[in-house]
């Protein structure tokens, strides 16, 4: 019985070791989307501030139109000044020149004031090209990493495959069916070491009844608690 015990200890790491490979391999989708979702969040943040300068372009330009086109206006008003005849026409034409030169005087503020969050822009943009080379090619490096793993997991999980059908053949039909069923019902654990008299997954303790027969190794035995195969851990 001793042996048939070990050989459910050997099975049940060989099972606790694929699970978590598992577990892994079906987190890998999932590791490469948020590697892809900080790349495409970056991508999305320096598309938004490009948008912007584009627009900050456009304003800019409208901006140099309408300064040349009152600048043309104001020329003419200030070469129409010698031939104005009356008192009354001078004044409005003086007071449409100043006019002009105030809206003249507004928009190239706003010129400015576009030129600096332009350079602001591209002073950002520049700094974010660095950190999106730096990025993917960090991101690059981890995709290696987790195709390097992925590889190796599952090359590993084939080989536990392998074990698992090995010692599972060198027991009992019986006894195997019962392993199965008590760790289907326990949660993956089937088999639990007892020492001092206590069950080491439920840190329950074992009367002392079943502690000294179990201590013989000539029985299966089962944690009157969580109901599994227990063994000595001294053996």
């Amino acid at each position: 019985m001793k042996e048939q015990i070990d050989n459910l200890v050997k099975l049940q790491k060989i099972e606790t070791e694929s699970s978590a490979i598992k577990s892994i391999l079906t987190n890998v989708a999932q590791r490469l989307d948020s590697l892809c979702s900080r790349l495409s969040e970056f991508e999305q943040t320096t598309e938004d501030e490009e948008l912007r300068l584009d627009e900050l372009n456009k304003s800019y330009r409208l901006y140099k139109s309408d300064v040349e086109m009152n600048s043309s206006r104001l020329k003419k008003s200030q070469e129409r000044l010698g031939s104005i005849k009356t008192n009354k026409e001078y004044l409005l034409l003086l007071k449409a020149i100043e006019d002009i030169k105030t809206i003249n005087s507004q928009i190239e503020d706003q010129m400015l004031e576009c030129l600096e969050q332009m350079d602001d822009i591209e002073r950002v943009l520049a700094d974010r090209a660095n950190e999106y080379e730096k990025l993917s090619e960090q991101i690059n490096k981890e995709k290696q990493t987790i195709a390097q793993e992925t590889e190796e997991n599952s090359k590993r999980l084939v080989e536990l495959d392998n074990e698992w059908k090995t010692f599972s053949s060198k027991i009992d039909p019986q006894l195997l069916k019962i392993y199965i069923m008590v760790r289907d019902k326990a949660g993956g654990i089937a088999v639990a070491p007892v020492k001092d008299a206590v069950c080491y997954v439920c840190n329950m303790n074992i009367p002392s009844q079943i502690y000294n027969d179990l201590q013989r190794c000539d029985s299966l035995k089962f944690c009157p608690s969580c109901q599994r195969i227990i063994y000595w851990k001294d053996t």
